[in-house]
């Protein structure tokens, strides 16, 4: 049993996340912290076949359950060939979302139930939760328009083409979650400098698992 840590960052579209990880990987990788980077849904080879099913730019959604099936096949084989062996290996992973996202996408912004999502949780995820998860937080407007800048002239996939109350919903979820796991998620004010963002993050991480001895993670 290792003692990797499993760090996972989340928010709506366009919070910048994808930038966040890149520089937490660096500035752990810079005090000798053994780390990885990966995504969801991805991360695996399993799990990038699945992504290009369900975010094929220009193409509408699947339906709810069907949709979330898919997002938890490609979970279970991410977490079976890169999450686990890299956390049993002592390795640290930071995850570009994980189930925190389908259960906000899919059930508190969509029309799952909580209890199906339970179900396929204790399932799949069982044990491996993240020790930490970064919310990051953005009006859904301002989120919406740093993610079509970002995208330029190609065509937006099923999630960034719904409605603003779509996305209005999903900050609202991610709010709740944090309300109710205050002792995982944090968050975080992605309306800033990605420099002072970048540093609040360090901040808590360094000081939740750099000060003192690591926990041994239950994966």
């Amino acid at each position: 049993m290792g003692l990797g840590h499993f760090i996972t960052l989340e928010g709506g579209e366009g919070t910048g996340k994808s930038t966040q990880i890149k520089r937490l990987l660096h500035r752990l990788q810079s005090v000798g912290v053994d780390a990885v980077q990966t995504r969801e849904p991805g991360g695996s080879k399993g799990g990038e076949r699945i992504r290009s099913l369900i975010l094929e730019a220009g193409q509408s959604r699947f339906d709810a359950l069907t949709e979330t099936l898919l997002f938890y096949a490609a979970r279970n084989d991410h977490l079976e060939h890169l999450i686990r062996p890299a956390l049993h290996a002592g390795q640290w992973v930071i995850c570009d979302r994980f189930s925190d996202s389908t259960r906000v996408y899919q059930g508190g912004a969509g029309t799952l139930g909580a209890s199906v999502l339970d179900q396929l949780d204790d399932l799949v995820v069982r044990d491996t939760q993240p020790d930490l998860t970064l919310i990051l937080d953005l009006p859904a407007e301002i989120g919406l328009a740093r993610a079509h800048a970002r995208r330029g002239d190609a065509s937006a996939d099923g999630f960034e083409a719904e409605a603003i109350e779509f996305h209005q919903a999903l900050r609202q979820g991610y709010l709740e979650l944090a309300r109710l796991f205050p002792e995982r998620c944090v968050v975080i004010d992605a309306n800033g400098e990605m420099d002072d963002i970048a540093e609040r993050i360090w901040a808590i991480v360094s000081d939740r698992f750099l000060t003192s001895e690591p926990k041994q993670h239950n994966g």
